[in-house]
């Protein structure tokens, strides 16, 4: 068994993940480890043992945890990983932990603009950097100057924004290496109107998307010069269920838990949904969410 006795987190074996996603399904972590801030994780992470599998969660948005669990230790930075200020005029500290609709208000609220779309994103930053995460046509990468990196020994090293190969949900050049905080650079506004902004895009995300359902945001990748959400819809295939998961009737691209499903329901449909886009279009449709761990 893991112990680190000298940390500040809280280290939990055997621990379910279900809890732990926004599509409340999910096998046990083997290892969940807590920090209790930045300094505690570092600590943890060079106190592990050489070859153990990490895998970092948030706020389990844009995941699907297997029923069969994860094994090796799990990192989760919710409301852990939380610092956020100010560094000079335009540039922005955040931390991974903190969710991104904080991050636009607090950028709003500095009279910085250009983070706004961040409001639409329902993860923290540290997933946001992870995928390049976008909402309502803005990318995360495109207001990211540096980044700050731990790697398997615990060392932490900053990177430049260039060195990382970055496309449509899609950042290269992460092995091995996982996302502390991030610098932003912003352009200077009014805060009033940037705020304003912020209420359009949350009202439009309420009003399109099932923002009250347990679901793990959009599942699949817009395909080019298309909606995966038209697709699906297209396909006939709002309303269609295996056990208890259930494609959105408010948004195609959009799987809900009923209450009962497990991850090998919410799996199945995601498969069903791509055979049936491929025969109908010919179109392979490639996910966005994130699978981890093994079936059951």
């Amino acid at each position: 068994m893991l112990t680190a006795p000298k940390l500040r987190g809280t280290l939990l074996n055997n621990e379910p993940l279900a809890k732990y996603t926004s599509w409340r399904v999910g096998g046990p972590a083997q290892r969940l480890y807590i920090p209790e801030d930045k300094a505690d994780l570092i600590e943890f992470i060079a106190s592990l043992p050489e070859g153990e599998p990490l895998v970092w969660i948030g706020l389990g948005s844009n995941l699907l945890v297997r029923d069969g669990g994860v094994r090796g230790t799990v990192i989760n930075t919710r409301s852990r990983l939380k610092d956020m200020k100010l560094i000079d005029s335009g540039r922005v500290y955040v931390e991974a932990g903190i969710p991104c609709a904080h991050v636009a208000r607090f950028c709003s609220d500095l009279g910085l603009t250009g983070a706004e779309f961040l409001a639409g994103i329902p993860g923290t930053m540290g997933g946001a950097l992870r995928m390049n995460a976008g909402a309502f046509g803005g990318e995360t990468w495109s207001i990211v100057d540096r980044v700050e990196m731990i790697n398997l020994h615990g060392e932490v090293i900053e990177r430049d924004h260039h060195e990382f190969e970055v496309a449509y949900r899609s950042v290269k050049g992460l092995e091995n290496e996982w996302f502390l905080s991030a610098q932003l650079k912003l352009a200077t506004g009014n805060s009033q109107t940037s705020q304003q902004q912020i209420k359009a895009l949350l009202e439009k995300r309420n009003t399109t998307q099932p923002t009250n359902k347990p679901t793990c945001g959009s599942v699949f990748k817009n395909p080019p010069g298309d909606f995966a959400a038209r697709l699906i819809e297209s396909c006939g295939l709002k309303g269609f269920t295996v056990g208890g998961a259930v494609v959105s009737e408010k948004h195609a691209n959009f799987i809900e838990n009923k209450g009962n499903a497990t991850a090998v329901d919410i799996e199945t449909l995601i498969e069903h949904i791509q055979n049936q886009v491929q025969v109908q279009f010919g179109i392979a449709l490639q996910t966005e969410v994130c699978r981890i761990g093994e079936k059951a």
